[in-house]
């Protein structure tokens, strides 16, 4: 059963080791990721960013048993589980399906994740354009026309992050 705990980032390789002793072979975590590039004084800076913030996802079969719940929720480096796990367990699978069709070779997410509409503005978040407004005109696969100004420029949707403005 999936349920998505809140972490000390700090003792999140603890909090591994201890739930892995505690519950035996067995434990999974997901934690989607977004990966940025910033030029900054003409050097290209990447900068990792968790989607979830402190928020994880975590899988094991026994995850149903309150008791044992009640007896991991003392584990250093958790800081508790977020209630209401177990009748949403349809919509963290969903979503955990998304994230990983959605990630590129190193295991961050694309562009892909985002739903985009043509009537929306979008603000690039790496890339030589980082900050620049646009407005999508015409989408394929992974090939967007945008606008920007009133310049027209046709980029790789995987190759840089954008977001609704």
């Amino acid at each position: 059963m999936w349920t998505i705990i809140k972490i000390d980032k700090r003792y999140f390789g603890l909090l591994k080791n201890e739930l892995n002793q505690k519950l035996g072979l067995g434990v999974n975590f997901y934690n989607p990721k977004l990966c940025f590039e910033k030029y900054k004084k003409n050097k290209l800076i990447k900068k990792e960013l968790s989607l979830l913030g402190d928020y994880i996802f975590c899988f094991h079969k026994q995850f149903n048993d309150p008791v044992i719940l009640n007896n991991l929720k003392f584990t250093k480096g958790l800081k508790y589980f977020l209630r209401g796990f177990e009748k949403s367990q349809i919509e963290i699978k969903n979503f955990i399906d998304k994230c990983k069709e959605s990630e590129n070779k190193e295991g961050y997410l694309t562009q892909k994740f985002y739903d985009m509409c043509l009537t929306n503005n979008y603000k690039f978040s790496s890339g030589p354009f980082t900050d620049q407004i646009f407005k999508i005109i015409n989408m394929q696969k992974n090939k967007i026309d945008i606008l920007i100004g009133n310049m027209k420029i046709n980029i790789n949707g995987d190759k840089f992050l954008f977001r609704s403005i």
